[in-house]
């Protein structure tokens, strides 16, 4: 079961600390918090995650979410907000996209252990070709084998975006 998501800061907080940067994705404060001048970009990037994080109140809010917020006027609750090139750290409200985890987790860059090089295809030992794949609800559906890598990868990508729409990858 996915974690419930931290309730967001009241709007109008937000707009009394900070300026928000739709362009770059940029946050900067907008006055000094308890008698220390503050300039530059607000928050900080989380050297594990890669999420820039901006604390509040006391509260660290992770700074996608809060772009969300400053330019839609709402918290997108439970859904995540995706990141479309996967970098975490472009808050550009145009990189932004409301999400499902399912549909987030769509948009993943492409596994360690892949040796093609293209996500859903790999070397089919037996076979002597390339096979394709795409995961959908928890199951594999087979896309083909192929000798040519070229042709595994343009008919993973054609299945993914049929069974993925806009969260194809």
């Amino acid at each position: 079961m996915p974690n419930k998501a931290k309730a967001l800061p009241r709007l109008s907080r937000l707009q009394e600390l900070l300026n928000y940067e739709p362009t770059t994705g940029e946050f900067s404060w907008k006055a000094s918090r308890r008698g220390t001048a503050l300039s530059g970009v607000a928050g900080s990037v989380h050297k594990g995650t890669g999420y820039r994080n901006i604390t509040i109140d006391g509260t660290k809010y992770k700074a996608h979410r809060l772009a969300w917020l400053v330019v839609t006027g709402s918290d997108p609750g439970d859904l995540e907000i995706d990141h479309i090139n996967r970098d975490r750290a472009d808050n550009r409200f145009s990189n932004l996209r409301l999400a499902t985890t399912q549909q987030n987790q769509r948009n993943l860059s492409l596994a360690c252990t892949n040796t093609s090089g293209i996500k859903g295809v790999h070397w089919h030992k037996q076979r002597n070709k390339w096979r394709a794949k795409v995961q959908h609800k928890g199951r594999f559906i087979h896309v083909g084998c192929f000798e040519l890598l070229e042709d595994a990868a343009a008919a993973v990508q054609k299945a993914r975006r049929k069974v993925h729409g806009e969260f194809a990858s």
